[in-house]
């Protein structure tokens, strides 16, 4: 599915463990009763061996040149969690091969990576189930979630897009179904302020996504794919009242992907880059340049295919 890459020996050892594990359960049937006694589905974070550029410096302001750095992580269709971590050698920057991360995602609707101490690295997750519940679970809790709140039903796109609103912890933004962009601000603890109004018109959008600062300026930014297939830039401005500048456009064609995701930075280099999923579930990367006026640079394939597997990626 994904691109092999030079893993080191106590990890590949960890994955074959756990893929063994999981092939043992579904050969004796057994899967549907042990996921059905635990308390919640399990998250496990996949393991990174590399550091937010200008880590020492990642704080509440984040300056120019800082991004987070997380794993890409997708859902298949029974419920199972595989975490790819960005991977860097000479002249192959993308992600590396699938970690085994968790199980019991059947039900999820909606998944997002929240980091509460501005580290620049996750700390857990966001997750909506059917019911309309969202829950925060931190990673490596063996589905031990807190209940944050019910009525998130009403909504139909929902991602964290690192800090928008000017504190430390990462916020979360969610578009109900009349097409209205909503606000929460997080308090680093999994829990949320109640919603601030962003603007109406969002239904417009397929797919709204962002996770740092994209043009060097220090402020995470987002960006939407119409229906059209444009793409559109909203720069971050810091200011929870009025989170994003008018939008602008970065170009066309984007309609030849059915997914598209932003997790951090990928390549190390301190802005944030995009993921994008064709319709024949290959992965391409679009590396953050920085600029606001050209903010990616031309597509690399990282994925030659399989990914149509998730469901959800984040």
């Amino acid at each position: 599915m994904a691109k092999s890459s030079g893993l080191n020996t106590r990890r590949a050892l960890a994955r074959a463990t756990a893929a063994a594990l999981t092939a043992a359960l579904v050969a004796t049937g057994t899967s549907a009763a042990v996921a059905a006694d635990k308390p919640g589905p399990t998250a496990s974070r996949a393991p990174i061996d590399v550091k937010p550029s200008g880590a020492e410096r990642y704080n509440a302001s984040a300056l120019p040149g800082d991004a987070p750095v997380n794993a890409l992580y997708g859902v298949d269709r029974d419920g199972t969690l595989w975490g790819y971590p960005p991977t860097i050698e000479t002249d192959d920057d993308g992600i590396d091969s699938a970690w085994y991360s968790g199980y019991g995602w059947e039900w999820a609707r909606f998944m997002t990576q929240v980091d509460h101490d501005a580290d620049g690295s996750s700390d857990g997750l966001w997750h909506v189930t059917d019911g309309g519940q969202l829950y925060y679970a931190q990673w490596d809790t063996e589905g031990d979630h807190k209940f944050v709140g019910n009525g998130w039903n009403i909504y139909n796109q929902l991602f964290s897009g690192a800090n928008l609103g000017g504190a430390a912890a990462d916020d979360l933004i969610a578009r109900d179904k009349s097409g209205v962009l909503w606000l929460y601000l997080g308090y680093g603890t999994g829990t949320l302020t109640k919603r601030y109004r962003v603007g109406g018109g969002w239904d417009t959008y397929t797919h709204i996504t962002g996770k740092g600062d994209l043009t060097g300026d220090g402020k995470a930014d987002i960006v939407a794919k119409d229906g059209s297939g444009v793409l559109w830039l909203y720069k971050g401005t810091g200011n929870y009242k009025a989170p994003f500048t008018s939008r602008t456009r970065i170009g066309g064609g984007w309609n030849t992907y059915n997914n598209i995701v932003s997790v951090g930075d990928i390549d190390i280099d301190g802005v944030t880059d995009l993921i994008a999923r064709d319709k024949n579930g290959a992965l391409y990367l679009y590396k953050g340049t920085g600029y606001a006026s050209s903010p990616y640079e031309s597509r690399v394939k990282i994925g030659s295919g399989g990914w149509n597997a998730y469901r959800i990626m984040f």
